[in-house]
């Protein structure tokens, strides 16, 4: 059997949304931002929250490597990040921070119930969440990394615990 490839136009993707936000604080290149629409759509998340110093649309350069999700995905821009969290919070989310700590779960490792909310926190891509924020959060889970390296990009690490987690949720 041969498999072929389809055509943009012949692929059929199901829309679905999980309870599951993002939080993208002090991001600085927009290209990360953009790629975070990208995959906010393609994995169904049900909001992007932009806060601190991370750009927002309209932006040519978000814009360009979003290509067009950011119509689909419902984002607003906070400058204060630990007040979107407390708002989170008494909304029913759990905080969830993606940071290597001392005591950060493998991801592999964190339970996730089929009726959970939960907003991931994502930070800075040079320095990470800041400590407030970790402060803040229910708990950490990290990306086991095999490499030298002890850290990847921050828009794909987001893409992978984002999937771990919406698999999670069924």
């Amino acid at each position: 059997m041969q498999d072929y490839q389809l055509k943009y136009e012949d692929s059929k993707p199901q829309v679905k949304k999980y309870p599951v936000c993002l939080l993208a604080n002090d991001m600085d290149m927009p290209m990360n931002i953009g790629s975070l629409f990208r995959m906010a759509d393609a994995l169904g998340v049900e909001k992007l929250y932009l806060c601190g110093k991370s750009p927002s649309p309209p932006g040519k350069r978000i814009n360009r490597t979003a290509r067009s999700t950011v119509q689909y995905v419902s984002h607003e821009y906070c400058e204060d990040a630990l007040k979107t969290v407390r708002s989170l919070r008494e909304a029913g989310y759990k905080i969830i921070s993606l940071e290597i700590t001392q005591q950060s779960i493998d991801i592999l490792d964190f339970e996730v119930q089929a009726d959970d909310k939960i907003c991931l926190i994502i930070g800075r891509e040079k320095w990470g969440i800041e400590q407030a924020l970790l402060d803040a959060s229910d708990g950490v889970v990290h990306i086991r990394m095999c490499g030298n390296n002890s850290s990847m990009n921050v828009a794909v690490a987001a893409a992978i615990a984002v999937f771990e987690i919406t698999s999670k949720m069924g």
